[in-house]
């Protein structure tokens, strides 16, 4: 045995000898261990889960054979009031009627969910005893009907017994689920990919989530013709969300770092740290964002770029869904769940709202500057896929040269002007530090520890960006 592991050990340090050593497939950030040793207090293992995707434009109209192909007999459609008069639900609806696929639609998802609006969809997949699912629309749409789809299976179960802890009680699902398929018409969140659905949760104001392989789609159908639907701000902000998933995930700590070390690989989190497979997807996303954001913001008619960013936002969605995301995203669920009077630019709902994807990446130059001495290497090259020049830079200004890049990059897409700009004050830091320090299962992957000291200070260094 003792020759057995020595020979692998071996083995293990020839290949990262031989290893590409260029920023994407370099491993030599995760230092890896190797065999894990009896009583190891610290992760040896990643995994992988992902979806099954399915990308082209006009691929939605075969949502109806796949149905009829799994059999179903009786499918929830869930959409929002809005998207329930355009094209991409009546594509469903024509392709499910053509199939002979007995349906019934569920519109009143809220766009930004919360604990009441999840239950209120929770109880019509009750009542419809559905056998599949089809959620068409953005995150808001695909994390309610996860959700629903997870409660009608497991009927006895109460709310808070699958919420991610502290808030809930973070129990691993056992249950089978029905099919779900997702249809996304926004670019950002990369649910159709993911095992994680996000909401506020009203009592406490802040946003928290269920995180299991368990209630990832079945099937993602990512059709680039829906994203012609999207308003430039709904396009901006998606964006912003690619990228703080692309920017979070490559920047993590490293999963072998991350504690503990699951005692059943059913409760390793489907957050587990930066990894060689992950970091792949997150580069490749970044690298699209870089180039095709701005140019889908600016004309509604560039499908090259559109479907591009639909694309890097299932890229993301794999990277993050499986390596986490950080403080960017811990910050951002009270900057969303304590709006006051804020309500964004095209966004046609009859609430304050601050959208997810404005709500993270307004953080992220404070983030990034406070991470990047844990992995300069990875926040230099980051900038410089964004647009930096790097080649004379020093490694102790990482932070500071991908703050600036960020900057940069967001006044050119008009972003507000930091957290005082959608209605902020340093009176607000104290509730804003109180709402992220629930947020354990995002904030404990960043690389560098923070104290509640730490997060005062970020949220300071973000009420203006410019």
């Amino acid at each position: 045995m003792a020759a057995t592991r020595s020979r692998v050990a071996h083995l293990i340090k020839q290949l990262q000898r031989a290893a590409c050593q260029c920023p994407t497939h370099c491993h030599t950030h995760y230092q890896a261990p190797g065999l894990s040793p009896p009583g190891k207090t610290t992760e040896y293992a990643f995994e992988m889960a992902v979806s099954n995707i399915r990308y082209g434009a006009g691929v939605t109209k075969e949502v109806g054979m796949d149905l009829q192909n799994m059999g179903a007999k009786n499918v929830c459609l869930m959409t929002d009031k809005n998207l329930s008069k355009l094209p991409p639900v009546q594509t469903v609806m024509d392709s499910l009627t053509k199939n002979s696929i007995n349906f019934k639609v569920y519109d009143n998802v809220r766009v930004e969910p919360t604990d009441g609006s999840f239950m209120e969809a929770i109880e019509f997949a009750k009542k419809g005893a559905f056998d599949a699912y089809v959620a068409v629309g953005g995150g808001s749409t695909m994390d309610t009907c996860k959700a629903a789809n997870l409660y009608a299976s497991s009927p006895h179960s109460d709310f808070l017994d699958y919420v991610n802890a502290p808030i809930g009680k973070g129990k691993p699902v056992s249950v089978p689920l029905k099919p779900l398929i997702a249809v996304p018409t926004t670019s950002g969140t990369g649910s159709e990919t993911t095992g994680v659905a996000i909401f506020d949760y009203e009592d406490l104001k802040v946003k928290t989530g269920i995180a299991s392989r368990a209630i990832k789609p079945t099937l993602g159908l990512i059709d680039p013709l829906h994203t012609l639907h999207m308003p430039n701000r709904v396009v901006a902000n998606s964006g912003f969300d690619v990228l703080c998933h692309a920017l979070e995930s490559y920047t993590a700590l490293p999963y072998h770092m991350r504690t503990p070390c699951p005692s059943n690989p059913m409760i390793r989190p489907a957050y587990q740290g930066s990894n060689p497979i992950s970091d792949i997807w997150a580069v490749h996303a970044l690298r699209i964002v870089a180039k095709y954001l701005k140019r889908a913001v600016r004309n509604a008619d560039d499908l090259e770029a559109r479907s591009n960013m639909h694309l890097a936002s299932a890229f993301a969605g794999i990277g993050f869904g499986n390596a986490g995301v950080h403080l960017c995203h811990g910050m951002s669920y009270p900057i969303s769940g304590l709006v006051k009077t804020y309500k964004a630019k095209e966004y046609d709902v009859d609430h304050p709202l601050v959208p997810h994807g404005l709500s993270v990446v307004l953080t992220s130059p404070a983030v990034f500057t406070f991470t990047a001495q844990m992995s300069p290497e990875r926040h230099l090259r980051s900038a410089e896929i964004l647009g930096a020049d790097t080649h004379t830079a020093r490694i102790s200004d990482a932070g500071p040269i991908l703050a600036d890049t960020l900057r940069k990059f967001l006044f050119g897409l008009d972003v507000d002007d930091g957290l005082a700009a959608i209605g902020y004050s340093k009176t607000d830091i104290p509730a804003l530090v109180k709402g992220t320090l629930p947020q354990e299962r995002v904030t404990k992957l960043a690389p560098r520890p923070q104290s509640e000291e730490d997060l005062s200070a970020l949220f300071e260094a973000s009420m203006k960006l410019y």
